[in-house]
């Protein structure tokens, strides 16, 4: 494989792509034995992940910087086409669900592929091509605006990311300013983020009642594949988390406004853990990415391995530019059995979290896809996926001392409440986005009432300091989630406290290691609940997991106390 920048990029001819397609759809009808079943098989998958390659290709290079007009175009060419691509891998799921040799493809892939495969035949429709069609672009539209906001800060050009290293300086007027500036850049383009979100809500109930669903929660809760629980139960799990999480936190910001001298914390008071300052990481990207690779080198042959192998190919781009689009993810290149991590650096020690976030994700990609026998099963549920990248940031502490010097224990414990102290907003994400989706009708103004009722709920410490529009509820805005990503939020809570549980279990002395690489090493075989059964983790949905796991973080919490 070439370094990730010399990879020649080709607009797929799709033409041809659903020509081969059929040509082998044929041979899998007329397969006479299971050998000969699942070679055609295998083969129109890995048409499909050709394809979808040069789509992951094309969308990174077009995060790297939103105002590039190829990649731009390319990614519209995606947009518009891959629904229409969908139909021939439906019709290929159909014949595969009625096959004689289903059974001993079952064996070979797991049910749960077969389970999916049905829910994505009743969930690709030529009807919704084009609200899938029109998803896409709104939610192509909403990142090239994000992207392109920014404001001149004591001197530098700051986007949101950028404003965010100011909100932890240890002198509150700074961090007040820098406040002022974030909160404003949003409210700047809050009337365009209204519109989009207002046409995405009804282009995606749109879609949900074409499909035959009665709302939108029912559609995305079978699209994500959560068939082990459904809405009740995450509401139950929402409010375990009130009743056993939120108190821990409210007393964790109690003892955090102490520590740094205030009566009272404001947002922007928030992410400052000690008065003289957070600690921040030593070292420029191409450091701390030398210091990641000698830590994953340390931590085991598997991550030294997978480290090594992103490093040799440039499988990141971790630099904070102008016009490059926001926030982090890790994504992965199927013909090459390669992750990619996208992030933005800003000097905080939210570079090395993010690294090590990422870094879960792409390992559990790099070390998977190399033992299952399809690159479409290298991917779990969402929820699994989470404790994959959770994990390894609790997994990593051991290490920091080489991010951090004399200022690791500062770091390993903000950290680790950090950790805490953001489970109650990932459940204010989520029932915000069912509140919505229960009433799609909802005005703007609405939207905002919901969010600032939900945010008292669960978060009642939080204060804008008289700021109108967060005091109106403007917060919700922020989370690209929302708009890029609907129901995929309440995951990060799921998975955080099964993070939890396996870092227990290793300051217990117990095997969290060999739990964790078996987590990672089934990929996508097994469903969710089934996955974890197998992995020895507990299910985080049942309010007694959520109050054990309370207890224990505050505990360890006081341990790591500096």
């Amino acid at each position: 494989m070439e370094k990730f920048k010399d990879l020649t990029y080709t607009r797929p001819d799709i033409a041809k792509a659903k020509k081969e397609y059929s040509h082998l759809l044929k041979q899998f009808k007329k397969a006479n034995s299971f050998e000969e079943a699942d070679k055609a098989f295998v083969a129109f998958t890995k048409i499909t992940e050709t394809v979808a390659t040069q789509q992951v290709i094309a969308s990174v290079r077009n995060t790297m910087n939103m105002k590039d007009e190829y990649y731009d175009g390319e990614v519209k060419f995606f947009n518009r086409t891959m629904p229409r691509m969908m139909l021939q891998v439906k019709a290929a799921g159909k014949e595969m669900l009625k096959s004689p040799f289903r059974p001993q493809l079952e064996e070979k892939y797991g049910k749960h592929f077969f389970r999916d495969t049905e829910t994505q035949i009743k969930l690709v429709k030529p009807n919704i091509i084009f609200d899938s069609i029109r998803e896409s672009n709104l939610t192509t539209t909403y990142s090239k605006t994000v992207a392109a906001c920014s404001v001149e800060f004591m001197g530098e050009t700051c986007n949101f990311y950028g404003l965010l290293r100011h909100m932890q300086s240890t002198d509150r007027t700074e961090r007040k300013a820098a406040f002022d500036a974030w909160a404003k850049l949003y409210e700047g383009v809050s009337g365009k983020l209204d519109d989009l979100y207002d046409k995405l809500v009804k282009t995606r109930l749109r879609i949900a009642k074409k499909l035959g669903f009665k709302n939108y929660i029912d559609y995305i809760y079978l699209a994500r594949s959560r068939y082990d629980y459904n809405a009740k139960d995450v509401a139950a799990f929402r409010e375990a988390v009130r009743t056993y999480i939120t108190p821990v936190c409210d007393r964790m910001f109690k003892a955090q406004a102490e520590r740094i001298g205030l009566n009272k914390l404001e947002w922007y008071d928030e992410n400052l853990m000690f008065p003289d300052g957070n600690a921040s990481p030593i070292g420029t990207p191409e450091e701390l990415t030398e210091k990641a690779r000698q830590m994953y080198e340390e931590m085991s042959a598997e991550t030294g391995e997978f480290f090594n192998f992103m490093t040799e190919h440039e499988l990141f781009d971790f630099v904070t530019r102008e016009n490059k689009h926001l926030g982090g993810y890790c994504t992965f290149l199927a013909d090459y059995k390669a992750p990619f991590i996208f992030s933005n650096f800003n000097g905080t020690s939210a570079d090395i979290d993010v690294l090590t976030h990422e870094a879960g994700h792409a390992f559990e990609a790099y070390y998977s896809s190399r033992r299952l026998p399809l690159s479409m099963l290298t991917f779990s549920t969402s929820e699994i996926n989470e404790i994959h990248s959770m994990t390894m940031e609790l997994f990593a502490y051991p290490y920091m001392e080489r991010f951090f010097g004399d200022k690791t224990d500062k770091y390993r414990f903000a950290h680790f409440c950090d950790a805490v102290k953001t489970i109650p907003y990932l459940v204010c994400v989520d029932e915000f986005q069912h509140k919505v989706f229960e009433n799609p009708s909802a005005t703007a103004a609405e939207r905002r009432t919901f969010w600032r009722e939900i945010e008292r709920k669960y978060m009642p410490w939080r204060s804008y300091d008289g700021n109108e529009f967060l005091e109106g509820g403007g917060f919700w805005m922020q989370k690209q989630h929302i708009f890029l990503y609907p129901f995929y939020y309440i995951d990060y809570a799921m998975a955080q406290l099964d993070a939890f549980s396996l870092y227990r279990i290793k300051t217990e002395g117990g095997n969290a290691w060999d739990k964790y690489l078996k987590l990672c090493g089934m990929g996508g075989m097994y469903g969710y609940f089934e996955t974890l059964d197998r992995a020895g983790i507990p299910v985080p949905l049942k309010p007694e997991t959520v109050k054990d796991v309370a207890a224990f973080v505050e505990k360890q919490a006081h341990e790591l106390k500096v």
